[in-house]
């Protein structure tokens, strides 16, 4: 087994670091192996723009609060806006600032690796809060998350803890508004 999957100093001939690496960013690398393993390209999702975690509408389908299995993989960053497209997937970051990049746990991975992974509260107030179009009931159905979900398993108390953080006035708004279209 290889250690670190990323690597930073690469001294083969260029053909046998092809056929062995794969880029995954100007200056990071991954063993190709990697692409087989299940939750590697989350955990590079973290690696390769840092500090991020992963949020919005990857972790909104991960735990499965909307429908749509989603090809892009969404981050949330205090950086500036990126993305990356590489042999592990298409990667998309969105920048909030510095004190907003909380309500993300530590998931495990084989290898004893972890993946910062927003809670399902903070994923959906990263989406309010970024995509400021859901504004109005018919946009926040068009959305259509699972109402079983919202009512069995988000935690509406941490979500208004959450959303006060933010010391958004439009937010505020846009949760209310969520609250009611979905009857929570």
């Amino acid at each position: 087994m290889h250690g670190s999957p990323i690597l930073t100093e690469i001294t083969l001939p260029a053909g046998l670091r092809k056929a062995i690496l794969s880029g995954l960013r100007q200056g990071y690398f991954a063993f190709s192996e990697y692409k087989s393993k299940l939750d590697y390209s989350f955990y590079f999702a973290n690696r390769i723009y840092r500090p991020s975690y992963i949020s919005l509408h990857t972790a909104l389908s991960f735990y499965g609060m909307i429908p749509e299995a989603v090809v892009q993989i969404t981050s949330v960053t205090s950086l500036k806006t990126a993305s990356f497209n590489n042999d592990f997937g298409e990667y998309s970051y969105k920048n909030v600032k510095e004190s907003l990049m909380f309500g993300y746990e530590l998931k495990p991975i084989a290898d004893n690796r972890t993946i910062q992974f927003a809670t399902p509260e903070k994923a959906l107030l990263d989406l309010l809060y970024l995509y400021p179009f859901y504004d109005s009931e018919q946009e926040l159905e068009e959305l259509r998350l699972d109402e079983d979900y919202l009512q069995d398993d988000l935690n509406v108390d941490l979500l208004m803890e959450y959303s006060a953080k933010f010391q958004s006035k439009a937010l505020d708004h846009r949760v209310k508004l969520l609250l009611k279209t979905y009857d929570l």
